[in-house]
């Protein structure tokens, strides 16, 4: 089961959405090396909107995923990527369906 989430909007450029797109693709691989994020979605929300969704066992492992490399590498491309700084927002689940 998990308990802890996060939620990540994400407002790209106009001229960086495709930028944005390869990063958060590329992205992927790294989570894999995070055993404590039991599910990890890239999203795209519209045009220029993107987001990023996961969620964890527990608040250890949500910390460990805001500590981790992908988080490292958002922030350092913030400022390029991005029209607004990323609003991340921490969550509590309270159920879910998980394979």
């Amino acid at each position: 089961m998990v308990t802890k989430g996060l939620l990540a909007r994400l407002e790209a450029k106009p001229d960086k959405v495709e930028q944005v797109k390869a990063f958060l693709e590329s992205a992927e691989p790294i989570v894999e090396n995070e055993p404590e994020t039991t599910a990890w979605f890239a999203i795209r929300l519209g045009p220029t909107s993107f987001g990023i969704f996961d969620v964890f066992p527990d608040e250890d492992g949500r910390q460990a995923h805001l500590n981790g490399d992908v988080a490292a590498a958002l922030m350092e491309k913030a400022s390029d990527l991005f029209a607004e700084d990323p609003d991340i927002k921490e969550l509590d689940i309270l159920a879910d369906k998980m394979p």
